[in-house]
């Protein structure tokens, strides 16, 4: 099965987006020594099942907490055929220096602008065609919460981690 991971900070939206991705498949557990707990779930896009990991929040690929450890043993030990970075549009250029850590691992990796309406709503235009030809990975607008930018997401999810 493909395994994708949802990583990015705490407090941007990874669960919400898990939720939308997954609807009703899933199993939340801690994480094998610690009590750091991980929701795991399922998705099919064209019928092809995914295996969907909502890691807990972390801010660097240089852990300080537990939270951050288990994160980054997902990433490297995982055996993740993609990541989604999920980012808080609000704050992007504060997120980014997660996006250039986690693209140097080296697995395909997809941009979620989470809360992009809410961006929007505070004066922020984040151009993602224009951002996705700078970082060079795909750029999605999201509003998990609401479930705008799924379908193409999904989309992306397909074509990079077929």
């Amino acid at each position: 099965m493909t395994k994708i991971a949802l990583v990015g900070s705490p407090n941007v939206g990874k669960s919400a987006l898990f939720n939308q991705l997954t609807k009703l498949y899933v199993s939340v557990s801690n994480y094998p020594g610690t009590t750091v707990s991980l929701a795991r779930g399922t998705m099919t896009i064209q019928e092809k099942l995914y295996e969907v990991i909502d890691t807990p929040g972390m801010y660097s690929l240089l852990p300080i907490t537990d939270e951050e450890r288990v994160s980054r043993k997902i990433i490297f030990e995982g055996n993740l055929h993609a990541m989604i970075h999920v980012v808080d549009a609000k704050n992007l250029e504060r997120m980014l220096p997660l996006t250039f850590q986690l693209r140097e691992v080296g697995l395909p990796l997809i941009l979620a602008l989470n809360m992009s309406d809410e961006a929007e709503k505070s004066g922020i235009e984040i151009q993602a065609p224009i951002l996705e030809k700078y970082l060079r990975l795909p750029v999605i607008k999201t509003v998990s919460t609401q479930g705008v930018g799924m379908r193409l997401l999904k989309e992306k999810i397909y074509e990079f981690a077929h």
